[in-house]
């Protein structure tokens, strides 16, 4: 796992802080043991042990029978993050409304350093599960919320971001690979201009093996695009038909949360 930090610029004592919030993220991210982060960060085993030991004593992190995991304190946060948030105040009645009129499962999220970032999850009443949680980043090009987030950028924008995410099969260095891969990243730019025209996007089980999704994007005063919205259940639940039949609807509620956000539409 790559760290990837920003502390080459940090002012004198922040240091500390920075490297500290790095174990954080590492940890949410998976890694479980103190050895696994010293290799991650570099740091020195005295440095990651005393850093690990106040996170610990503060509540950010603790001790599991598996490891290392995420602590109180950062649930108590996460929710005051959420409660002050207004995204998911006016969405909330908005997507529980919609969650009971289809029955599935319904997300809110927000585009945050290149990945989906999950704000709201209401499960479906059909009985299966999904790997989406609050708190969960996923790839932008690969699920149906993240394509919505994407719309409104350009071609080479999509091909930048396609390229970073694709599966390892497409970017592979033999000839065919290429091939493939070159085929499947315009397939994909020609997908997005197909949703930006639209204003909405699918996934067709591209990030979770059975999984279909209906997503529309939410946009503020400025007429941005600052969340996204789905519809998802399994591919039974889901079929083209149905996916048809579900997008004027959320696109409804798209535009009923982004009107309360101050957008107002050219039309």
């Amino acid at each position: 796992m790559e760290l990837t930090t920003r502390s080459n610029d940090a002012p004198k004592g922040a240091q500390t802080l920075l490297n500290g919030l790095s174990l954080v993220r590492l940890v949410a991210d998976g890694l479980k043991e103190a050895p696994e982060l010293q290799r991650a960060t570099g740091l020195p085993r005295s440095t990651v042990h005393r850093l690990l030991q106040a996170l610990k004593s503060e509540g950010y992190l603790r001790e599991t029978p598996v490891g290392l995991g995420l602590g109180p304190t950062l649930i108590e946060l996460g929710f005051g993050a959420l409660s002050s948030n207004p995204l998911t105040t006016v969405a909330g009645q908005h997507l529980e409304g919609l969650a009971a009129r289809v029955l599935d499962t319904v997300h809110l999220a927000v585009r945050e350093y290149g990945a989906v970032l999950y704000l709201m999850k209401i499960p479906g009443q059909r009985g299966a599960e999904m790997r989406s949680r609050v708190g969960l980043r996923m790839p932008l090009t690969r699920t149906g919320i993240g394509k919505a987030l994407l719309v409104d950028d350009d071609a080479a924008g999509w091909v930048e971001r396609w390229r970073a995410e694709a599966p390892v099969d497409m970017t592979a260095a033999s000839p065919a690979a290429r091939k493939a891969g070159a085929t499947a990243e315009g397939d994909f730019v020609a997908r997005m201009n197909h949703y930006r025209k639209g204003g909405y996007s699918y996934d067709m089980e591209e990030n979770e093996p059975g999984i279909r999704c209906v997503a529309a994007p939410v946009r503020d005063a400025s007429g941005g695009i600052v969340a996204a919205i789905s519809v998802s259940a399994t591919a039974p639940y889901m079929p083209a038909d149905r996916m048809r039949e579900l997008l004027p609807l959320v696109q409804q509620v798209a535009a009923a949360i982004s009107g309360e956000m101050g957008y107002r539409s050219a039309r």
